[in-house]
């Protein structure tokens, strides 16, 4: 009984903040899916990581914030903020194991990004054209194990990395969700063995007592050649 009332004191209080977050207030105004576009839009607005013209790949889209990000900015040039778009420049390809409600101009891929089937459909929907930014939002099922959950967070982002190795352009960039605690440090170093300018960010819309922050990676750095390793 008391583990019952203590989970609807903090489902009330998860409701209360959510109901009172200006993000989410922000959100509903804007026309936004959710709080989540604005992370990608401080993101963007401090590396300008994205520009009408480029092809991006969006990972974990659901519900679809970050898509219709893209899609505005695609279609006004340099401004992301109307809930209205004009004609689409560029390309946006989106992925997720969850139902998307349609984003017009974005083509989506239901199926889970771990299973071989579902890589191979997204690889052959960008075909030879390189990615220019690739936008991971994926995060597992939280057990509440730190360890398990730290393992089951860098298996999506490791993932994430080799899809953006084999197909992002070469000054193209990466932004991957992780959470900080187990493995957290790992990351940031994985990604520095492979991009030539790392930079984690914590946006102000992330909330606060959340773990949530971003790494990004810009510039794939060259991978050595066997010849190079053993010369």
């Amino acid at each position: 009984m008391a583990t019952a009332r203590k989970g609807k004191k903090l489902n009330k209080a998860w409701l209360h903040d959510h109901l009172t977050d200006p993000y989410v207030k922000q959100a509903q105004r804007d026309g936004y899916r959710a709080r989540a576009a604005y992370k990608l839009k401080e993101i963007d607005e401090e590396l300008h990581l994205l520009r009408p013209g480029q092809l991006v790949v969006d990972l974990g889209a659901v519900p679809g914030a970050w898509s219709q990000y893209v899609r505005r900015k695609f279609g006004r040039g340099t401004s992301a903020d109307a809930d209205t778009a004009g004609p689409l420049q560029g390309a946006i390809i989106a992925l997720d194991m969850l139902e998307f409600e349609p984003v017009d101009g974005v083509d989506f891929i239901l199926g889970d990004f771990r299973e071989t089937e579902v890589l191979a459909a997204l690889e052959a929907r960008v075909g030879a054209r390189k990615v220019d930014v690739v936008l991971s939002d994926m995060a597992p099922n939280l057990s509440g194990i730190a360890s398990a959950d730290g393992a089951r967070m860098t298996e999506l982002v490791e993932l994430a990395i080799e899809f953006a190795r084999a197909h992002l352009a070469s000054d193209g960039s990466l932004v991957c969700k992780v959470f900080h605690g187990s493995g957290y440090s790992q990351l940031v170093r994985r990604f520095k063995t492979e991009f030539r300018t790392v930079k984690p960010i914590k946006p102000k819309a992330s909330r606060a007592k959340s773990a949530e922050t971003f790494i990004v990676g810009i510039g794939l750095k060259p991978r050595a050649s066997s010849a190079d390793i053993h010369a």
